[in-house]
């Protein structure tokens, strides 16, 4: 690794990770990838597989065209005691329909995934490989409650790595990152409310009682990652490509012309993004710092 490594990461957040893709899509089309390692959290995590992949437009045509489809996401099936959102099947399906170049995703930078361990309730990082790609993937994105199957895998069982780390800055730092750019699913304004139905939650997750305990203060963990990007430690810089305020797609956002303004959204920020980088944008400083 580099004397001072550059880290990507990518927050999750379901449909809302039409933002991130727009801004990937911007990203490919200059070959823009100056980083050293990458993590992904969630839906995070799969925009990040195809902007590895070198695949423009890819992680569009999943989430307009697939996760809009009833086998996705389908609450008459929830309502009978299924799945609510079937990754498993998005992740298959999708890779028939559009396959993925193993040989450019895994030559290019290492990427990581956050899940959250079920039984510690903690985040576990994975390094995707070749031999645990779809075990990660479905890992990382599956909805606790919405999703019924629990991966098991490497000696233990995993949920959705939104609800022990969403946004991993402090990860990335821990692995020696001095320059972290973060693509965020929510508009900087945002912060994380508490729960409103605790005992509802403990109810739903009695049988992991971890995974309760981690959402129950996943807003204190986001928010906490928010005031290290806002307040970073001297040696290392943040970057913040945000959706702006008017973003309107929210986690289970159906509707393709939401979506599609949200993903020209994160086109012109990636877009933004690029020109500054590139000194032409007119500012002095990075345009998507905090305010």
């Amino acid at each position: 690794m580099t004397m001072n490594p550059k880290a990507l990461i990518v927050e999750g957040g379901a449909m809302r990770g039409i933002f991130a893709c727009g801004v990937l899509d911007a990203f490919m089309e200059k070959q823009f990838l100056p980083y050293d390692f990458a993590i992904g959290v969630s839906a995070g995590a799969s925009n990040l597989v195809g902007y590895l992949s070198h695949a423009p437009k890819r992680s569009l045509q999943v989430i307009t065209q697939m996760a809009t489809d009833k086998a996705f996401f389908n609450l008459a099936r929830f309502a009978k005691g299924g799945n609510l959102v079937d990754v498993k099947w998005l992740w298959n399906e999708s890779n028939q329909r559009f396959p993925i170049d193993c040989a450019k995703l895994f030559g290019s930078i290492p990427m990581y995934a956050a899940t959250t361990n079920t039984t510690t309730g903690q985040a576990d990082y994975f390094h995707v490989q070749p031999e645990n790609l779809s075990q990660v993937i479905e890992a990382t994105t599956a909805l606790p409650i919405a999703y019924k199957e629990t991966p098991c895998f490497s000696g233990g069982c995993y949920t959705d790595g939104g609800v022990a780390d969403s946004i991993p800055v402090r990860e990335a730092y821990r692995r020696g990152a001095k320059e972290i750019t973060v693509i965020l699913s929510h508009p900087l304004s945002y912060t994380m409310p508490p729960l409103k139905y605790p005992w509802l939650l403990k109810r739903l997750l009695a049988r992991y009682p971890n995974i309760a305990e981690s959402m129950l203060t996943r807003a204190n963990n986001y928010n906490a990652s928010l005031d290290f990007i806002r307040n970073p430690p001297k040696d290392v810089t943040i970057k913040v490509i945000a959706p702006p305020e008017e973003f309107a797609v929210k986690r289970l956002t159906m509707k393709k012309s939401v979506l599609l303004d949200g993903y020209n959204m994160g086109r012109r920020a990636g877009e933004n993004h690029l020109a500054s980088h590139n000194g032409t944008f007119g500012l002095v400083q990075e345009n998507g710092h905090f305010c």
